[in-house]
C-alpha cells in the first residue's frame, strides 16, 4: 500500500490588500519520497508533496530504475522560501530521483532561501539523488544542506551544480550568500562534512585564480559504497575525453569524491551527466544514459 498525502498553501483572501501581504509571506515547500523492495521489485511506498513542490512519477525507461521526479510550481525561490525534501530507499530498494528542470534563486532583499535534502538509504539498498542544477542570481541568498545517512552496505549517487548567474543574459554574479554544503555518515557515523561559504562581495572570489578562477558553474558529485574506492581509476577514464570542464577525483572512507568546474555552465552540466551515467553503469552495472528530462 502506498501512502499518499498532498497538502497546498491555502488560497489567497479576495481582500486585494491582504492578497497583497500573502504574496510577500515566503513559501515552505516539503516532498518525502519513500521506495520499498516488495514483491520482488522496487516499488513506491511513501509520497508526500507541499506546495510549491510537487512529485511526478513518469515511467522508468526499459531494464533502468524506478524514477521519481521533484518540480517547483513557484518558478523560483526568493528570500525566505524554503525546501525540506526527505527520500529514502528501504532495504534492497533501488530508485533514481531527480529534478523536473533547473532551480532558480532569485535576488533577496535580505531573507535566505534554504533547501535541505535529507537521504537515507538502508542496506543492500541503492538511491541516486542527481537534481539539476541551481542557478544563484546576483544578489541572491542561498542556503543549501545535503544530507546522506547509509546503513550497512547501502550506496548512493548523489550530486550537487551551482550555476553563477544568467550567462545568456550577461549577468555575472558580484555579491550575496552561498552556502552549499554536505554531511555524510554511515551507520550514525558522520564520515565526511564539506561547505563552500561565500557571502556578501563574493565576486573577488568567483574571479580570482586561486578561487574559482572566472568559472560560471560548479559541481560536486559523490558515489558512498564500502567499495567506493574502487572505482576512481574508472572515474578518472571517463573524466581524461572531457573538455570544457577541470575536473579532480579522490577517495576517502568509502566516498568517491568528484568536482567539476568550468568557464561555461553547458560544458560543466555536460561533464556532470558524463560521469553520472558512467558511474552508474560502472558502479551498479545499470544503464549507461541519463533520464529522458535530462536529455530535453
Amino acid at each position: 500500500m502506498v501512502q499518499v498525502a498532498v497538502a497546498d498553501r491555502p488560497e489567497n483572501s479576495t481582500s486585494g490588500e491582504k492578497a497583497h501581504e500573502e504574496k510577500k509571506v515566503a513559501v515552505h515547500g516539503a516532498a518525502t519520497v519513500r521506495f520499498e523492495h516488495r514483491h520482488g521489485e522496487t516499488r513506491l511506498a511513501t509520497l508526500y508533496h507541499h506546495d510549491p513542490l510537487r512529485v511526478l512519477m513518469p515511467t522508468p525507461r526499459r531494464d533502468d530504475l524506478p524514477i521519481a521526479v521533484l518540480a517547483t510550481t513557484s518558478g523560483g525561490m526568493v528570500g525566505g522560501d524554503r525546501m525540506d525534501i526527505d527520500l529514502s530507499v528501504g532495504p534492497g530498494a533501488r530508485a533514481l530521483i531527480t529534478t523536473q528542470a533547473a532551480e532558480k534563486v532569485y535576488r533577496s532583499t535580505g531573507a535566505d532561501c534554504r533547501i535541505d535534502t535529507a537521504l537515507s538509504v538502508e542496506s543492500g539498498a541503492w538511491l541516486e539523488w542527481m537534481p539539476q542544477e541551481a542557478i544563484v542570481f546576483e544578489g541572491s541568498r542561498l542556503r543549501r544542506l545535503t544530507r546522506i545517512d547509509l546503513s550497512g552496505d547501502g550506496r548512493a549517487i548523489a550530486g550537487e551544480m551551482l550555476v553563477f548567474g544568467r550567462a545568456a543574459f550577461g549577468e555575472t554574479v558580484s555579491r550575496g550568500l552561498i552556502r552549499d554544503a554536505w554531511e555524510v555518515a554511515r551507520d550514525g557515523r558522520l564520515i565526511w562534512a564539506d561547505a563552500l561559504h561565500l557571502d556578501d562581495d563574493i565576486g573577488e572570489a568567483l574571479a580570482h585564480p586561486a578561487g574559482f578562477g572566472g568559472a560560471a558553474a560548479c559541481a560536486t558529485l559523490l558515489h558512498a559504497s564500502p567499495d567506493a574506492a574502487r572505482h576512481l581509476d574508472a572515474v578518472r577514464a571517463l573524466a581524461e575525453p572531457i573538455k570544457g570542464a577541470r575536473i579532480g577525483a579522490t577517495t576517502l572512507d568509502g566516498l568517491l569524491i568528484v568536482r567539476i568546474l568550468g568557464g561555461d555552465a553547458r560544458a560543466v552540466r555536460g561533464a556532470y551527466a558524463a560521469l553520472w551515467s558512467g558511474l552508474r553503469s560502472e558502479a551498479a552495472g545499470l544503464p549507461t544514459r541519463l533520464p529522458r528530462l535530462w536529455e530535453v
